[in-house]
């Protein structure tokens, strides 16, 4: 596979209807939420999920990767070095469209945690709109810059456990207020007693979104 970022690859074909691209959290792989993607492909039979590793090695758990660095790091030096990663996902999406030769509204974004927050960042600044993102325990990493820089407008789904330790559900209802301002109509769900983690509910929820969206519309 010639993508900018090694890829694990699910429900592989030549020629798929739609392309679901999963971006993990901090530290983690794309084999970590391959699982994900092996949840859904069965009820996703013409897509093909695309779950590539983050950029660079982390530094906290050297055999997993992160999207950007988050360790003894000001809110500026994490915000700039977002737009590295936010560079590297772009071009991974246009080369997986390319390469398959669909259109980007055939495109869907997943992310959990840091994967959520540059899917974020990524979706809304895209001059070429992909269909639909889906946000599991996430936030916006910096609002004053993306409320400047809105450029697309893909149907949104965030999702958020009301427990979780490592991104507070605060970050999640300002986030939804950062949409509400800016005119977005998202869906959003919390899970109750649910801390850092996708629960099957929140499984269920975005198969059934993207079902709607990228699936039922394309």
């Amino acid at each position: 596979m010639d993508y900018s970022l090694n890829t694990t690859v699910v429900n592989f074909q030549k020629s798929p209807r739609h392309i679901i691209i999963l971006c993990h959290g901090y530290g983690g792989d794309g084999n970590d939420i391959s699982l994900v993607a092996n949840y859904w492909k069965n009820f996703l039979p013409n897509t093909l999920f695309l779950c590539p590793d983050a950029p660079e090695i982390c530094k906290v758990n050297p055999d997993g990767f992160q999207w950007f660095d988050l360790m003894d790091q000001t809110e500026d030096e994490i915000f700039s070095k977002s737009l590295i990663a936010e560079n590297k996902l772009n071009k991974f999406i246009d080369d997986v469209v390319q390469k398959y030769k669909i259109s980007f509204n055939q495109v869907a974004l997943v992310g959990f945690s840091q994967g959520c927050m540059i899917s974020l960042q990524t979706a809304l600044k895209r001059k070429k709109k992909i269909n639909c993102l889906i946000g599991y325990s996430g936030k916006i990493i910096n609002q004053a810059h993306l409320s400047k820089n809105i450029v697309s407008r893909p149907e949104i789904y965030l999702m958020h456990g009301d427990k979780d330790q490592v991104v507070p559900i605060g970050d999640f209802l300002s986030s939804k207020e950062f949409f509400f301002k800016n005119k977005y109509k998202i869906h959003t769900k919390i899970f109750e007693k649910c801390e850092h983690r996708i629960p099957t509910e929140g499984l269920s929820l975005g198969l059934e979104f993207l079902k709607k969206n990228l699936v039922n519309n394309y």
